[in-house]
Parts: C-alpha cells; sequence; structure tokens
C-alpha cells in the first residue's frame, strides 16, 4: 500500500509548493541516524546505506562549509565501504564566509531528497544537528522568516538582556506570540523578525510515523568521553590547527571562526595568543564533552515531542537488520 506523505513542500522560487507526484513507498521511508559527537554515526549510516542501495543526506551544520575538514569531522573514506562507494549530499557546499540556515537545509534537503528519490534508491538522513532533524519531522514553516540582518546584529550584540528585552517588548506588537527570550542570540533573531514586520510562522504539522524511522546511537556517557579525548588528540596530531591557519588565509577571519564555535573558536584563540597550546588542549576537550550533551539533551526533547527515536548503544548492522 501506498504511504502519501502530506505537507511536504518543495521550494520553488523560495516558497513551499505542494508536489502531489511524491510519495512515500515502504521500501522509500527515510532512515535517520542521530546521536551524539563521536557516537559513529556516520561509519552506521554508510553500512545501512550500502545494505539497502541508498544515499547519504548529512544533516550536519558545520559540515556544509568547504575547507572545515578535520574540526567537523567529514571523516570522506568512511563513505567507502567494501568497494563501494556511498554517495553523499550537502557537505562541501558552501563558502565559509556564506550564511546557512534551517530554511536552506529544509530546501536543500527536499531537493537532495528528490534526486535520492529519482534513482529509486533509499534516503539515509544522518548528523548531530538536531534543529535540521526536528525541523522535517515536525515541518517547521520558516517561508516568511526574514534572513539574517548582519549589520544589525552587531549593533545589537553590544546591548545588555535587559535593553534587548525592552527593545524587543516596544516593537513586538503581537508579531511573536510568546517569543523567547532566554538566550541574547534569541532575543536579537526575535528583534529581526520584528523589524521586517513579517509573522513568524513556525506551524507543527507532523509527517506521519510510518514514513520515517529514526535510529538513535548512544554508547554512553564513559564511551563518548573517551572517544570524544581520542578524537581531539588525533584531529590535532592530523593538522587541525593547520587547518584553521589556512581558513584565516583564505580571508575567514576571527570572529567568523567564533561563530563556527569549538574547534574552530578555541584554536582561534590559541592563534592569537589568548590560550597556551596546553589551554586549548583542556578547555576545547571540555567544551566538546558539554556539546555532546546538550545533542542528547535536544534528542530527549525531540522525545517529548513524540518523536520516536530507537536507541542502540553500537553502530553494527546487525543490531538493526530486523528494524530495517
Amino acid at each position: 500500500m501506498n504511504l502519501s506523505m502530506k505537507n511536504i513542500f518543495f521550494i520553488i522560487d523560495n516558497w513551499y509548493k505542494r508536489d502531489k507526484d511524491i510519495n512515500l513507498k515502504k521500501n522509500n521511508e527515510i532512515i535517520i541516524v542521530l546521536g551524539p559527537t563521536a557516537s559513529g554515526k556516520t561509519n552506521l549510516a554508510v553500512q545501512i546505506a550500502s545494505n539497502l542501495n541508498g544515499e547519504i543526506i548529512s544533516a550536519d551544520s558545520r559540515q556544509i562549509y568547504k575547507g572545515l575538514d578535520i574540526g567537523t569531522g567529514k571523516d570522506l573514506e568512511e563513505y567507502q565501504l567494501d568497494n563501494k562507494t556511498i554517495n553523499y549530499h550537502l557537505i562541501d557546499i558552501l563558502n565559509p564566509k556564506e550564511n546557512y540556515s534551517v530554511y536552506s537545509f529544509q530546501r536543500d534537503f527536499i531537493n537532495s531528497y528528490k534526486k535520492i528519490t529519482n534513482k529509486n534508491k533509499k534516503t539515509i538522513l544522518c548528523g548531530g544537528t538536531g534543529l535540521y532533524i526536528e525541523s522535517l519531522l515536525l515541518d517547521y514553516d520558516l517561508s516568511n522568516s526574514p534572513p539574517p540582518n548582519t549589520n544589525l546584529r552587531s549593533e545589537l550584540s553590544k546591548k545588555s538582556m535587559q535593553e534587548l528585552k525592552s527593545y524587543l517588548n516596544d516593537i513586538n506588537n503581537s508579531v511573536i506570540k510568546n517569543p523567547k527570550t532566554d538566550t541574547k542570540n534569541r532575543i536579537i533573531r526575535n528583534i529581526e523578525i520584528c523589524l521586517s514586520n513579517k509573522k513568524s510562522s513556525p506551524a507543527l504539522k507532523e509527517i506521519p510515523l510510518n514514513n520515517y524511522k529514526i535510529i538513535g546511537l548512544n554508547p554512553g556517557r564513559d564511551m563518548i568521553r573517551k572517544k570524544i579525548t581520542d578524537r581531539l588528540i588525533k584531529r590535532l596530531e592530523h593538522g587541525m590547527i593547520l587547518e584553521v591557519e589556512n581558513l584565516l588565509k583564505s580571508g575567514v577571519g576571527h570572529d567568523r571562526l567564533f561563530y563556527f564555535g569549538l574547534e574552530y573558536r578555541y584554536i582561534s584563540e590559541y592563534i592569537i595568543g589568548n590560550l597556551t597550546y596546553d589551554e586549548l588542549v583542556k578547555n576545547l576537550n571540555t567544551a566538546i564533552h558539554r556539546f555532546a550533551k546538550k545533542q542528547m539533551t535536544f534528542f530527549r526533547r525531540m522525545e517529548k515531542r513524540n518523536i520516536k527515536i530507537n536507541w542502540i548503544k553500537n553502530n553494527n548492522l546487525n543490531e538493526i537488520k530486523d528494524f530495517l
């Protein structure tokens, strides 16, 4: 029996339009592999793609950028398995000076999904950027959201939290209902939306649960911590600092590196002279551990929103063959 996916929108001329010709048949269900950093997601996704004649769409907010290779863990050699190359999408698609948003990801995902299904192949979505994945499963409608305003953000970032909250209250004439104001970035984004005089419309329309399956990879806290530390040392030995130096030489500024966070932020601090090498390793290692914890918190929140995640501990295909 065919299972139609309602509320899939294809972006044409920057607007969503319904495409009635796309059906998600049982053999075209999307397989999603998610988990915290260093859990082994890519390896598992490649095994699944090889087994099911599929291609992988990346759901990683930094792997889209060219030149951010070692720090983001692209590990493109992992897409080779048993003398077979697994095609991947949404990796190395953007200059690091360019901006990218959740809306951009939705658009690019749909385009990649169409290409894969037109070849009668399975789509495997793999990554740790929970917001990207959730935006598809709950179908965030971001078509009316204004683009980032760099100059405005620069000016607003100089203001205190209280000043920003007060300003938002003054200009928010029911444009945003119950705006979140727990972080400075969220307040600034809400101000952006209000000033654009466009309503934010994050209406969530859930895709039927039988149109996708989610595999969550979580080896456990102790194993993740060990893998993060071991991986960090290996990446530093394999030229991660040189990678950041090359980005700087190409015209990517320190402020942009700070925006990319984690490896790029801390190595930038080291190059500037704000950190010793030992401080770099210690502080970055701690930051990545915290990041992994935040990822798991987000995934648990997804589960509270009725998104079913099937958790496993090892990236072994045999553990999930019956599930697939």
